[in-house]
């Protein structure tokens, strides 16, 4: 009975990854389509702009938003176009466990290198942090434009900043575990640290600029302490994942247990 779960997981985990790594092409267009007209209707149903007021700021931020994680991956796919064959980091950071080094061609042909099983998973949350993040920012973030108070001046740039690096980041470290380069656990612990540091820098950034509104800053206090939360869940169930599983030190660090 065991088996037949381990074998249909084993399958859908293959059908899975398979449907990640031939339709990108499709996913790509997909999140430009669907990120468009969400941000198109959420633009249409700002307050109307004065006469010869500029939409650019307006419609900027969306612009960054639809458009960077896509740049970001495409990029992403030419950088570890060879990733499973890129050469491994100089100083290891990954010391848990008790490993011996092999050569990449054994690794590659070891049974357990790849990203399906479990991995698969791994890689379907970390795509699935950029359409996440972007609803977050179209529900927090309304269309401004004109003359804007100080808090909200810092807090549409903050929030923007924080939407476009990190929906751009996921998307690299998705394409970077996809692709199995080497650098991929080290990127994906990087981006985690720098999510939470993030939250901080914005929440001191609107700290210092006075007043803001009480049902703001407890609607920016909430969404600050969730980012937070899902990043520290993640760590929590992930790390040690990246740093024991015989699948990601086969595939990332061409090693195999002593």
């Amino acid at each position: 009975m065991f088996d037949r779960i381990a074998d249909r997981m084993r399958a859908r985990s293959a059908a899975l990854l398979l449907s990640l790594e031939t339709r990108l092409d499709r996913i790509f267009q997909g999140w430009l389509l669907v990120a468009g007209l969400l941000c198109a209707v959420r633009i249409a149903t700002a307050p109307t702009l004065h006469r010869g007021e500029s939409v650019l700021p307006v419609v900027a931020p969306y612009v960054l938003l639809i458009l960077a994680p896509f740049a970001s991956a495409v990029l992403a796919l030419r950088w570890f176009a060879d990733g499973d064959r890129q050469p491994q980091p100089a100083i290891r950071l990954a010391r848990a466990g008790r490993w011996r080094s092999v050569p990449p061609s054994l690794a590659r042909s070891h049974p357990l290198y790849g990203t399906s099983g479990i991995m698969v998973s791994l890689l379907i949350g970390i795509l699935l942090n950029v359409p996440v993040r972007a609803a977050e920012y179209l529900a927090a973030m309304p269309p401004v434009a004109g003359s804007l108070p100080p808090w909200l001046s810092v807090l549409r740039f903050t929030m923007t900043f924080d939407e476009v690096l990190f929906t751009s980041l996921y998307a690299i470290a998705f394409v970077a575990a996809l692709r199995r380069a080497p650098m991929f656990p080290r990127l994906l612990a990087v981006i985690w640290i720098a999510d939470v540091a993030m939250q901080v820098i914005t929440a001191k950034a609107l700290g210092s600029v006075g007043y803001i509104p009480p049902a703001v800053a407890g609607g920016l206090e909430n969404l600050l302490h969730g980012n937070v939360e899902k990043v520290l869940i993640s760590v929590f169930v992930w790390l040690p994942y990246l740093l024991l599983s015989k699948r990601v030190n086969v595939t990332y660090r061409h090693r195999v247990p002593a």
